[in-house]
């Protein structure tokens, strides 16, 4: 997927961005907020994640700041098929990106692929519930908490860790209506 913003350009990874992704991600800061990336990140998880086939009906972006030089890598998003047959949002940034609103930005360019590209009526998500910044950045972009806390398994932490779900409705009226409006990636 490539996508641009005002500030932000959102792209697929390439093999040869792996020691860039591994020293954007490769924070127990932002490892232990996500629910299947292991600790203590390395090149060689990043090399096995840029190598590896996206999930059926998933789309995966790294987050890039398109104002300076080299376009660093501070984060990154997607959408993926979840255990459940949900699409499921995820995202991240590196510690230096938090604060300036790039999850929001970014989160809003990858609903619009999702709702007028990948056709999808509905999108889930969730954060652990020690990252209240992820809430907020949920909220922002138009999700609502449906009120379930769900264990989720983090792997860089080795336990489940209690989740608040959220829920984004992205088609009304006429699309709803019609059958073929939910394409996979």
């Amino acid at each position: 997927m490539f996508a641009r913003t005002e500030r932000l350009t959102l792209r697929p990874g390439w093999i040869e961005d792996a020691p860039e992704l591994a020293r954007a991600m490769g924070h127990w800061d932002v490892v232990s907020k996500l629910a299947r990336v292991p600790w203590p990140y390395d090149q060689a998880h990043a090399e096995q994640f840029l190598t590896s086939p996206r999930p059926r009906g998933g789309v995966m972006a790294l987050i890039c700041e398109r104002h300076r030089g080299g376009a660093p890598i501070i984060g990154g998003i997607g959408i993926g098929e979840d255990a459940d047959g949900n699409f499921e949002l995820g995202y991240w940034l590196t510690p230096s990106a938090w604060g300036r609103g790039y999850a929001t930005e970014a989160g809003r360019a990858m609903i619009a692929a999702a709702r007028d590209s990948l056709r999808l009526r509905r999108l889930v998500s969730g954060h652990f519930i020690d990252n209240p910044a992820s809430g907020r950045v949920l909220r922002k972009l138009g999700f609502k908490p449906t009120g379930r806390m769900i264990p989720r398994h983090s792997l860089a932490r080795g336990h489940e860790t209690p989740s608040a779900a959220f829920e984004l409705e992205l088609c009304s009226g006429e699309a709803d209506n019609d059958p073929g409006a939910r394409m996979a990636a």
